[in-house]
């Protein structure tokens, strides 16, 4: 892809401008990986189906790409339904519910998953995030990013919050660090849904009882 300018990009939290999302959406089209804002914390991104970008990801992650267990991020439930194998209506309407909000969805596979991440992956993460501009990032992309949240060894929470501190710190990984206001301490909360019924597997910022 050639050597891209490392650099941080503000964008309104709640109507982004279209031009620089293009900005974005572009760089994310030549295998680029990017910080963006979610509604927890801030996290690496890259587009689903490019294989340079997730391998890259996975190192700045420092972990092996075939054992990397990243989400996706999706701008409808309509969308989701073309990565994960036919759901209970149960399951589908606490999605409905839930989303967009706080929350990944570990939800089986379909066909196609594998095939997009290079192994054998039986199950993957849904999110769709109450934050404008992934949102506008995955529909200018025309397809759902794969996606992983920053991490800092240290309790100075505003290191995975305050995007000037997070683009300081971890933005010579990545082609662009996108600044969409502070980030939520908090990552999102996690409910494993293959064996048809919702089960807490990490509690974060979304809280179950509040749609069901």
């Amino acid at each position: 892809m050639g050597e891209l300018l490392r650099m941080l990009i503000d964008i309104h939290q709640e109507t982004p401008e279209p031009r620089k999302i293009q900005e974005v959406v572009q760089l994310l089209k030549q295998d680029g990986v990017v910080i963006i804002p979610t509604d927890s914390v801030y996290a690496y991104a890259c587009r689903l189906g490019s294989t340079k970008a997730l391998e890259r990801m996975a190192d700045i992650r420092r972990i092996p790409a075939k054992q990397a267990h990243f989400s996706m991020i999706c701008g409808s439930l309509s969308q989701v339904s073309e990565y994960v194998a036919p759901m209970p209506q149960p399951i589908f309407k606490l999605m409905k519910r839930a989303l967009p909000g706080p929350f990944t969805f570990i939800l089986e596979a379909s066909i196609r998953v594998p095939k997009i991440f290079g192994k054998h992956k039986k199950e993957v993460g849904i999110r769709i995030p109450d934050h404008a501009i992934p949102l506008a990032i995955v529909e200018g992309l025309g397809a759902p990013l794969v996606v992983g949240s920053v991490h800092w060894e240290g309790p100075e929470v505003e290191m995975v919050t305050d995007p000037g501190l997070v683009h300081e710190r971890l933005g010579h990984n990545v082609d662009m660090t996108v600044s969409g206001g502070l980030g939520n301490p908090e990552a999102s909360t996690v409910i494993d849904c293959r064996s048809g019924h919702a089960e807490l597997i990490r509690q974060g910022r979304g809280h179950l009882e509040s749609i069901h």
